[in-house]
């Protein structure tokens, strides 16, 4: 019988295979949600212009916490959940849909009665006041992707969030500037955000079947609260680390410029998007590895994860950092001066990836003490954010600078949270962990050399040559140099290990 069982458990290359294709999977999505996204940030920049896309991003802000805070943790919490001996998992998934909608319905109603919280610059309209109710289509968005992770079915995510959503908010804010420019980017992110959850509930219910006989049990859902709090306050304080530094600047800077850095940072989750090409699937890995108490597995799977994700992050962020200047006078002539902040920001998704794939498997074995880190972080960052702030306002600078400060503070928050979660989880799982090769040294030299030299051409030749032979040179030394036969994986389909994993 154990031989029939061992037999049975994926092994460590079928494992890498189901990490290596969902990683292929949402890379591709990754892409996708690039050439999408590109003509939102083109129509807000141009057309609407920083003033309007700084009121519009502390909205967001605003509802989007809400609903990380309304999903209560089940975002990785859920591939446990499931991954629990006799779990039904139909109802486990509806309990969860469930819960978020109680816990949205909380939320909306706040936002609805004080909108205040969503427009501190106030003249808000009715359909302003209206956006609260975005806050279950964002939590739902997430509980049923997270579901469909669980069965391998990453494509789900690619639909939702890398064609459906980018493309819905670039067509709507062509649309609504002929319609209501002044509430057009808020109703354009209002029916990409319904549009997301009824892509990605369409698949959940595939999978798992629809409600049926499921009926909620008050007891096991406030246990199920109860259980993934710790968790929901770590997705919470991860997902605060990205906004800190915009509120922040909000209660220091005008709205015009809360504007450039909102471009700044959406041109920086580019890269972003690169690491949560793993998550989805870096989950289910990694519980069922500890359930048979693969902690060595583990280990090399944070360690491979996390090298493919500063590699990728890497050679984005210098093909969009160097030649900054141009890439941030796409939206407008105006956002140019926020290319220090762009730099920080680039900088700081690269720092970041260490500490992304540790948590991955932190949240699962040590979820007080990784949270005990993520707070710290988040008081770093304010801290370094406002003393920032403070010294370029002591020395006279102008407001512009305040964004690169906060910036700055980002990375170095990020930085530290990298290495203390390396650190805990090596110390837990009795293995280093480790995502750093020397190899990331010797691409980032060749690549920045080249681009150096691209910043000397005309703003077009820059971006349509520059940037193509950045990441030309950096991946072709990363590959020589710094790619095993495991890391190869990546770019390899291993249809009979892929398929007996995803069964």
């Amino acid at each position: 019988m154990r031989a029939a069982a061992d037999s049975a458990a994926p092994s460590p290359d079928a494992d890498t295979a189901a990490l290596a294709k969902g990683g292929r999977t949402n890379f591709f999505g990754f892409i996708l949600r690039l050439v999408a996204r590109l003509p939102f940030l083109y129509f807000a920049g141009r057309w609407y212009g920083a003033e309007a896309l700084g009121r519009f991003a502390f909205a967001v802000l605003v509802i989007e916490l809400v609903a990380q805070l309304a999903t209560l943790g089940l975002k990785r919490g859920l591939a446990e959940q499931l991954s629990a001996p006799g779990a039904d998992h139909r109802h486990v998934v509806w309990d969860g849909m469930f819960v978020a909608l109680l816990a949205s319905a909380i939320g909306s109603a706040i936002l609805f009665a004080f909108p205040v919280f969503m427009y501190p610059s106030g003249d808000i309209s009715t359909s302003d006041r209206f956006m609260a109710f975005l806050v279950f289509a964002i939590a739902g968005t997430e509980i049923a992707l997270a579901a469909c992770a669980y069965r391998y079915d990453i494509g789900a995510t690619v639909r939702a969030r890398a064609i459906v959503e980018p493309w819905v908010i670039s067509i709507a804010a062509f649309a609504f500037w002929f319609v209501s420019p002044p509430d057009g980017l808020m109703l354009s992110y209002a029916a990409a955000m319904v549009g997301a959850f009824l892509t990605a509930l369409w698949p959940m219910i595939r999978h798992y079947g629809g409600p049926g006989v499921w009926r909620p049990q008050p007891a096991h859902l406030i246990g199920l609260a109860r259980r993934n709090a710790p968790l929901a306050a770590a997705d919470a304080i991860e997902w605060g680390t990205r906004r800190l530094d915009l509120f922040i600047l909000g209660q220091f800077a005008s709205p015009a410029i809360c504007g450039i850095y909102y471009m700044a940072q959406q041109v920086a989750s580019l890269p972003q998007k690169l690491k949560t090409s793993f998550e989805p699937i870096l989950g289910p890995v990694i519980t069922r590895n500890l359930a048979e108490k693969k902690l060595s597995a583990v280990a090399a799977q944070v360690s491979q994860v996390g090298f493919w994700i500063i590699a990728a992050q890497a050679g984005v962020a210098l093909a969009l950092g160097i030649p900054g200047q141009a890439v941030m006078g796409l939206p407008g002539p105006e956002f140019v001066v926020g290319t220090a902040a762009l730099a920080f920001l680039l900088a700081a998704e690269v720092v970041a990836a260490t500490a992304v794939v540790s948590e991955a498997a932190l949240v699962y074995v040590a979820r007080h003490r990784n949270l005990l880190i993520s707070l710290v972080t988040l008081g770093l960052q304010a801290l370094l954010s406002v003393a920032l702030i403070l010294v370029a306002r002591s020395m006279g600078l102008d407001p512009i600078h305040y964004a690169a400060a906060v910036a700055l503070a980002l990375m170095l928050a990020l930085g530290f949270a990298s290495v203390a979660k390396a650190w805990l989880l090596s110390r837990i799982l009795g293995t280093p962990v480790n995502s750093l090769r020397w190899a990331l040294v010797w691409a980032t030299a060749g690549a920045a050399v080249l681009g150096w030299g691209a910043t000397r051409l005309p703003e077009w030749a820059e971006l349509l040559i520059g940037v193509p032979v950045i990441l030309g040179i950096y991946g072709w030394l990363i590959w020589t140099r710094g790619f095993g036969p495991e890391d190869r994986a990546l770019f390899r389909k291993h249809p009979e290990t892929a398929a007996s994993t995803a069964g």
